[in-house]
């Protein structure tokens, strides 16, 4: 009888931080890095990443929309809970490697830390959405907010223009989380040269990944 092979499953690792923290160019360049290693890899953003997750992420990023934390959380986990359904599973499934800019942490920061929402209540929803998946590593890229607005865009978007404190909540969100799960959530120092962070995020999942 020939002797079955078993299908690696891929590895999904999550790039998180506060806005203008570079986040974006990091999870692109990780994921061509793992692609030349023949790992697959597929890059993702939330919101986002579906034809349903692109249209909401037009709402949740407009300046003129106006809404509560509430319905910004819900919304973020609706477009989280298609991405992960439609995307991410079947990637994993098919050994496809997953690197995804932002997932739950973000919510858990940006509407719970910052935005005063309910942690827990925030954790109940997430795992709901996510249908109970989990990152093998988040990497949260860390630096003065200073130095974070130097670098956002020209125009910013809804979440971006909020007040300093808002933003500053957030980086302190990140970092709590972070020690409370120090397995799996990473801090790394973003103000150093490009190259140099994202050889440390290399180093710092190539253990994580199966």
């Amino acid at each position: 009888m020939a002797k079955k092979t078993g299908r690696r499953r891929g590895g999904f690792v999550v790039i998180e931080g506060p806005d203008g923290c570079g986040k974006t160019t990091q999870a692109r360049r990780l994921a061509n890095y793992l692609g030349r290693l023949d790992r697959k890899a597929l890059l993702l953003r939330e919101p986002g990443g579906t034809e349903v997750g692109e249209r909401i992420r037009r709402v949740l990023l407009n300046p003129r929309s106006k809404m509560s934390f509430e319905a910004e959380l819900l919304l973020y986990m609706a477009s989280r809970a298609q991405l992960v359904r439609e995307v991410i599973l079947p990637a994993l499934k098919a050994g496809r490697d997953v690197v995804c800019d932002r997932f739950l942490l973000s919510s858990l920061v940006y509407q719970g830390y910052a935005g005063g929402l309910d942690i827990e209540t925030l954790k109940t929803i997430g795992n709901f959405a996510a249908g109970g998946l989990q990152p093998d590593a988040t990497v949260v890229l860390k630096l003065p907010l200073s130095v974070a607005m130097r670098r956002r865009r020209k125009t910013p978007d809804r979440i971006e223009s909020r007040a300093q404190a808002f933003h500053r909540r957030v980086m302190r969100g990140y970092i709590t989380l972070a020690k409370e799960n120090p397995e799996k959530i990473f801090i790394i120092d973003s103000t150093r040269p490009v190259n140099v962070v994202q050889q440390e995020i290399r180093d710092t999942i190539g253990r994580m990944l199966p």
